[in-house]
């Protein structure tokens, strides 16, 4: 496996597309110049999809189950395309997320391809209320999952599973070193949610993690008209580290490539010498915990 990731996380603004042959040259431009950088992993946010409902017109585009199910329809051109360009490329490619319908409702799903083809999908786990409440997508039935790869182990945290440690720290437990936290937000607030929630996933698993956030304005397309954010690779502020925990960042609403190189050595060296050891000192939680809690009441 190579120790060493060059790793690019994308600033991914949505476009609009009158035919798939659009969406391919601009899928192509985008993973030829990460590749071209000798990125070895990209990362496309969540939701990176939805520009696809651009292919069923202006009124399929406004509607949101229109959009949802004309996403979907799309969904296996979408696949086949990133998993020939991981395979041209040489490289491995989380692909931007977007709705699937295994059921009467769709799940938010995010598929990670190698060079030799899917490696295997994760569907978002804990749903935004705009997504319980308004898109009724549903989260996946499968649970989370470790991707084994040339790169090493990695699992993925969509957006909102980013806020929630137990899944990040589940993850870890089960050797993943990288975790992948695509994410579309629509508001400063919203994106400074799941960059905190990034980074403290970094720090509490001693572990690199991936931000790639949707950028832009989308007035076409329900649901993700507007999006803020910058990309970013964190990791645990630690020896070896930076100290701010920020390995690479772009500028706030610029598209565009984020890169970073990311030592899988330094990540176990700092898990079994670091300054810290939040990974190993996880369980102490529980017995503290299992103590009652004292309730002081001011005179």
């Amino acid at each position: 496996m190579t120790r060493d990731v060059t790793i690019a996380a994308a600033a991914y603004p949505l476009d609009w597309f009158d035919d798939f042959a659009g969406y391919r040259a601009k899928a192509a431009r985008w993973v030829a110049d990460a590749a071209g950088q000798g990125a070895d992993l990209l990362v496309f946010p969540e939701y990176g999809a939805m520009e696809l409902a651009s292919l069923g017109g202006a009124a399929i585009a406004a509607d949101l189950e229109g959009a949802l199910s004309e996403v979907a329809r799309h969904r296996p051109r979408m696949d086949a395309l990133f998993a020939d360009l991981a395979a041209q490329h040489g490289v491995h490619i989380l692909g931007p997320s977007g709705p699937v319908f295994t059921g009467n409702r769709p799940v938010n799903r995010a598929t990670l391809f190698g060079p030799h083809g899917v490696i295997g999908h994760q569907d978002k786990q804990i749903m935004t209320r705009f997504e319980r409440e308004d898109w009724d997508v549903v989260p996946g039935a499968d649970g989370l999952a470790v991707f084994d790869t040339a790169l090493g182990r990695l699992g993925i945290i969509i957006c909102y599973d980013s806020e929630f440690p137990l899944l990040g720290r589940a993850l870890a437990e089960a050797g993943v070193e990288i975790l992948l936290a695509p994410s579309c937000t629509e508001t400063l607030a919203g994106f400074t949610r799941v960059r905190v929630g990034s980074m403290a996933r970094a720090l509490e698993n001693q572990c690199a993690v991936v931000h790639a956030p949707l950028v832009g304005q989308a007035g076409w397309c329900v649901g993700v008209e507007e999006n803020t954010g910058r990309a970013s690779i964190y990791g645990p502020p630690d020896r070896g580290w930076p100290a701010e925990g920020i390995l690479a960042e772009g500028a706030m609403d610029t598209p565009g490539w984020v890169m970073a190189r990311v030592s899988r050595d330094l990540v176990a060296e700092t898990r079994a010498d670091g300054g810290v050891l939040n990974l190993a000192h996880w369980p102490e939680q529980t017995a503290r915990l299992a103590a009652p809690i004292t309730v002081v009441t001011a005179v």
